[in-house]
């Protein structure tokens, strides 16, 4: 009769069933005697294999390393495959030593070690049979995912402190294995979420999967227009409208006032129609957080944490952002990085002016480098006026040059393909006065009216380049009645005159013939457009300027110029009423993809393209 221990031990060794040991088994391979082995290899695959049976077999491959050989790759496979990770303590610790012992021993087999873990960053895959048929698909409601995920970045760390080349055979693997985005949500969620967590213990690494991320990121924003995912909202909306409608009456007065009243908002509220942006702006929200982890410690901003990542993040900017033309979302990863110190807001901004104004780089790059200025000073809130006025005086001062140059040269006359980053650095400077001229003015209409006399607009728009023709028209039509306004600069002349001498383009449509016409001949965008993703955006709008719509009113008064000889008492009476505190703006946020006589039906802080009529 068995006593209590004898009963609860674990099993005997298999070793007698093999008539040896795991050693001798492997001896008689080498001989040519296949039997015991391929019984062995049978044994490990059993997926009903047990705790036990697996404890005592890596204890026998522990003390064996030596014999796991190149040419035992076959077998090693079938051990990188053991169950593992759902099994008992016991289990993960003896196979965690195994591992350890066999890439400190065997370094061939680092690969396929550090493959196998990898595989596990996301959730495990089930077969579920609907209508006949096995789907396989992944599990994600394991209960134990995040304990899995926490053993498998144990087992990384592991390896990688016996193995100290493990960083550059890890990456490739990362690459590889990035799922598609056709996969499920959380999914992907998870496969990024643990990239993020292996640059806390291998910073070496955090620069390229930052890369990696951000490029697939950027891959999957430029694939969902903006347009697209504010269609499917709409119809989104539509559909449970009419589902709304139909339910009328089901429910009595009582309930539909109860459930108002708890205002409890459902997971379903947060979730974008569009299945793309739905992934998008998960993992945004994911980027976000990192980002938000690593630059502060214990709630506090940690400088040295900051400026690491944010020279590691304008590496990928230069590398990914600034040559993909019109993305909408990814690049707001710099927007909020700037948001913790307005130190990296002002880094930013330098690094972008000299992309700018440099010559050797490329005329694309300087035009979107420009843009994203113009973008950047319009929407930060916590960009203070001391700062937008330091980069007015930059970028009017090389404008003045650049005419001056130009002035003295033979080409001389309004040509894009010539004078591509003059233009943009004009749009640059109209776009951010009419976002910040309130601003700029408010306190001492008298002195700030005096600053922005000194930029000479009258020069700029006066000059043969001609930046009125090439901006696009709805920056130029608020810029010119602003100016106007405050007598700054009248441009309606120029205005009439580029109108008369463009010709538009005419080209057959279903409909008849339609006048199409060229009002971005730029091929500018602005970078922080209105944020549209539900979840993510919760983490820029604190930081973010909001289009105000302008008012009958408001387009009445910039019809209006204010009055010569006004005391300064006079002034600040006359700016009370209308001058918004230092985050609210009066201005145009117009929409870069749409003409100046329309705009997206359901733009979500930016204006429609605003004409205000010529004064008679």
């Amino acid at each position: 009769m068995l006593g209590g221990d004898e009963f609860i031990s674990p099993p005997p060794r298999k070793t007698v069933r093999f008539g040896g040991t795991l050693t001798d088994i492997l001896m008689k391979y080498e001989k040519g005697e296949t039997t015991d082995f391929e019984l062995l290899k049978h044994q490990l695959s059993d997926p009903d294999i047990k705790d036990a049976q697996i404890i005592n077999w890596l204890h026998e491959f522990r003390a064996s390393v030596i014999y796991l050989t190149k040419e035992r790759e076959q077998l090693v496979k079938v051990l990188l495959k053991l169950p593992w990770l759902r099994r008992s303590r016991e289990v993960v610790e003896e196979y965690l030593g195994f591992l350890s012992n066999l890439v400190s021993a065997q370094t061939v087999h680092l690969r396929p070690c550090l493959q196998m873990i990898v595989s596990q960053f996301v959730p495990p895959r089930i077969t579920i049979r609907e209508d006949d048929v096995d789907i396989s698909d992944s599990d994600d409601d394991d209960e134990n995912l995040s304990e899995n995920f926490n053993t498998c970045h144990r087992a990384l760390q592991t390896v990688a402190r016996y193995v100290p080349s493990t960083p550059q055979f890890l990456m490739p693997i990362l690459v590889e294995n990035f799922p598609f985005f056709n996969k499920s949500e959380r999914t992907l969620e998870c496969y990024v979420h643990n990239l993020l967590r292996v640059t806390v213990y291998l910073p070496t690494l955090r620069l390229q999967i930052l890369e990696l991320i951000i490029e697939k990121l950027l891959k999957l924003d430029v694939s969902t227009p903006q347009q697209d995912i504010e269609d499917a909202e709409e119809n989104a909306n539509n559909s449970d409208n009419e589902e709304k409608s139909t339910e009328e009456g089901l429910f009595d007065m009582e309930e539909d006032e109860e459930r108002k009243g708890n205002k409890v908002v459902s997971s379903s509220s947060e979730r974008m129609a569009h299945p793309l942006a739905e992934r998008l702006d998960i993992l945004m929200t994911i980027l976000f957080s990192y980002i938000k982890d690593v630059c502060h410690v214990n709630g506090k901003l940690d400088i040295s944490n900051t400026k690491d990542l944010y020279r590691d993040l304008v590496s990928v900017f230069d590398k990914l952002i600034l040559p993909t033309h019109a993305s909408c979302h990814v690049q707001y990863f710099m927007f909020y990085l700037c948001s913790f110190k307005l130190g990296l807001a002002e880094a930013f901004l330098d690094h972008l002016w000299k992309k700018l104004h440099d010559p050797n780089n490329a005329s694309v790059i300087r035009q979107t480098a420009g843009s994203y200025i113009g973008s950047f000073l319009a929407r930060a809130k916590f960009i203070p006026v001391v700062t937008v006025k330091a980069c007015l005086d930059l970028l009017v001062n090389w404008i003045h040059k650049y005419i001056d140059n130009q002035d003295k040269g033979a080409n001389v006359y309004c040509d894009v393909a010539l004078h591509g980053p003059f233009y943009s650095t004009c749009q640059v400077v109209f776009y951010t006065l009419i976002f910040r001229h309130k601003q700029l003015l408010d306190g001492n209409l008298r002195k700030g009216l005096s600053y922005l006399q000194s930029l000479n607009f009258e020069r700029i728009v006066m000059c043969q380049l001609n930046p009125l023709k090439i901006c696009i028209p709805s920056v130029v039509n608020l810029f010119a009645a602003i100016t106007r306004k405050y007598q700054l600069v009248f441009c309606y002349t120029i205005i009439e005159r580029n109108n008369r001498q463009f010709l538009p383009v005419v080209r057959s449509g279903s409909g008849g013939d339609l006048v199409q016409t060229c009002t971005n001949p730029l091929d500018s965008f602005f970078p922080f457009d209105p944020y549209i993703l539900k979840r993510s955006k919760k983490t820029i709008e604190p930081f973010y300027q909001f289009w105000e719509e302008l008012s009958a009113e408001d387009l009445e008064n910039l019809k209006k110029p204010i009055k010569e000889g006004t005391s300064e008492d006079e002034d600040d009476d006359f700016l009370k009423g209308e001058t918004p505190q230092n985050d609210g703006v009066v201005g145009l946020a117009p929409n870069s993809y749409e003409s100046n006589t329309r705009s997206p039906l359901s733009s979500i802080g930016s204006p429609p393209d605003c004409y205000v009529p010529y004064p008679q």
